[in-house]
C-alpha cells in the first residue's frame, strides 16, 4: 500500500503544478478581452481600510471582444479600483464613467506578442522544473520505502518506473498547454 500512496501523492502534486500553470496562462493577454485578465492576477484594491481582491468589490464582464467592464458593487470604490488597475502590471488604462470602469484592450504588436510568448515559455519551464521536483520526491520516497524494508528491490524499480511515467505524462501536458497558448498569443 505505501507504493500506491506515494504514486497518488506524486500525481496530485504534479496535477496541481499543471493546473497552476494553466491558471497563470489565463492571465496572459492575447489581444481579446477576458475577465481572467483582472481576475486571476488577483488585483488587490486598497478599499475600506484594507486590501481586497477586485472580484470581491465588483462584477467583471466583457460586453465587447476588446473591452472589459468593471461594475463596482459600491460606486464609491471606483477610484480605488481605478488606481489598483493602473498600478498593476497589466498595462491597461481604465476609463471611468462614474459608475463603472471600462478597460479597452489594445491590439497587440508583433513585438509584444513575441515578448508574451517568451514569458509563457518561462512559465512552462518553471512548471516542468516543479514537475521534475515532484518526480525527485517520488523517487526519494521509493528509495526510503526500500530502505525501510516496506518494498523489495523490484518493487522500488516498479515504483520508480511509475513515477517516471507520471513525469512524462505531466511534462507532455505542460508542452501541450504551452503550444496551445503560444498559438493563441501569436494569432492576430
Amino acid at each position: 500500500m505505501p507504493a500506491q500512496e506515494t504514486i497518488k501523492k506524486t500525481e496530485t502534486a504534479m496535477q496541481k503544478t499543471v493546473e497552476h500553470m494553466v491558471q497563470e496562462f489565463s492571465s496572459v493577454r492575447t489581444g481579446k478581452a477576458s475577465p481572467a485578465l483582472v481576475d486571476n492576477l488577483d488585483v488587490m484594491v486598497a478599499s475600506y481600510g484594507s486590501k481586497m481582491k477586485l472580484k470581491a468589490l465588483a462584477v467583471i464582464t466583457t460586453p465587447e471582444p476588446r473591452m472589459i467592464m468593471i461594475q463596482p458593487f459600491d460606486p464609491s470604490t471606483t477610484g480605488d479600483i481605478d488606481k489598483a488597475i493602473r498600478e498593476s502590471k497589466l498595462g491597461l488604462n481604465p476609463v471611468d464613467d462614474g459608475r463603472s470602469l471600462r478597460l479597452p484592450i489594445p491590439e497587440l504588436s508583433e513585438e509584444r506578442r513575441i515578448d508574451l510568448v517568451k514569458s509563457v515559455k518561462a512559465m512552462a519551464e518553471e512548471s516542468r522544473v516543479r514537475v521534475r521536483a515532484c518526480r525527485k520526491e517520488g523517487m526519494d520516497a521509493a528509495k526510503k520505502l526500500k530502505a525501510d524494508g516496506e518494498i523489495t528491490e523490484d518493487g522500488m524499480r516498479d515504483l520508480e518506473g511509475d513515477v517516471q511515467k507520471l513525469t512524462d505524462k505531466f511534462v507532455k501536458e505542460v508542452d501541450t498547454a504551452l503550444a496551445s497558448k503560444e498559438k493563441e498569443v501569436m494569432t492576430v
